[in-house]
Parts: structure tokens; sequence; C-alpha cells
């Protein structure tokens, strides 16, 4: 089961099917799903997707989290995975997706940094990953504000992606940096 966090700014409670359709008017603004491979355009599909990845149980401690403001827990801001792969791992990974009225203000990397925290002080997780398409600047921004570092290209879905990676380690030793 996952646990509902407050930062500075913002809350993160476990997603839910009330969720879905905030999830599916965020992907559908094609800024926010330019680099990431889905079902975006056909309704039926996206809707399929989201509601399988809503219901699906990855594992304890592992899920998505909704992000809302403190100033307005009513307006979905977007969501952070700690999950399998791809859904199907052995890697765990993290992953944001924010609308875009948030973008620049910090949320993702507020939003991920008790995520890591949780993957491992609670799960006691070595590695965490994301996989970031080559073009997705913001998101690399947030990897490496977050600790992660690039280490390899893979694909996903066909495209090429850059894979970074954090260790324990290496997130209390950022953590105390920071």
């Amino acid at each position: 089961m996952l646990v509902t966090v407050e930062t500075g700014r913002l809350i993160l409670r476990p997603r839910t099917m009330a969720d879905i359709e905030a999830c599916m008017a965020m992907d559908r603004d094609p800024e926010v799903t330019k680099f990431i491979p889905g079902p975006w355009n056909d309704p039926e599909a996206h809707r399929l997707f989201l509601t399988n990845r809503i219901q699906a149980d990855f594992g304890e401690g592992l899920g998505y989290w909704s992000v809302f403001a403190k100033e307005n827990p009513e307006q979905f801001l977007g969501w952070i995975l700690l999950i399998p792969a791809d859904a199907v791992g052995p890697e765990i990974e993290i992953g944001w997706r924010l609308n875009r009225l948030t973008w620049g203000k910090g949320y993702a990397t507020e939003a991920a940094r008790p995520v890591l925290a949780h993957a491992f002080r609670t799960l006691d997780l070595r590695e965490v990953i994301a996989d970031i398409a080559p073009g997705n600047t913001a998101s690399m921004r947030v990897a490496e504000k977050l600790g992660l570092s690039p280490t390899r290209a893979t694909e996903y879905l066909g495209q090429p992606f850059a894979s970074y990676r954090i260790t324990r380690e290496a997130f209390e030793a950022h953590s105390k940096a920071s």
C-alpha cells in the first residue's frame, strides 16, 4: 500500500481511478507526451492503458502517486511513478509526468525526491533507473538534480532512450550534499 506524502508545496497520494480523466487530459497535450510513445491519440486504447496501470499491483511499496499543490489540493498536477521498468522489470524505475502549467517550477524534482527516499530507505532498493528520451532535456535536468547519472543507451518501443541510474549510496551522498 502506498502512503500519502507531503512536501513543502505538494501532496502526493496514491493514484486511483478517480484520477483517470485528469490523466487522460494531461496526456492529450502533445507537448506533455512529445517524448513518450503511447496510445495518447486513441481514446479507447489510452483509457485501457491507464486503467491497467492504475489497477496494476506492481509490488509492495511500488506504484503511482498523483501530485497536487497544497494551495489547491483539487487540481491535478501530474504523477510520479516507482514501478518495475516498463511495468515488467526487473529494474525499478522512477518517472514523472506533469501538466504543462507546472513546468519550470521545480515540482517534478520536489515530488520525486521523497519517492526516491522511499525507494532506498523504505524498500531498501539498491538502485533506481529513469529512462529518458534524448531530446527531453527538462527530464534530464530533473534526473540530474535528483542525483541520477546517464549510464547507457537503451530503447523503449523501438525508440532510443538514455538510461539514468542512481544507487542507494549515491542517493544518500547526494541528499547530504543538497
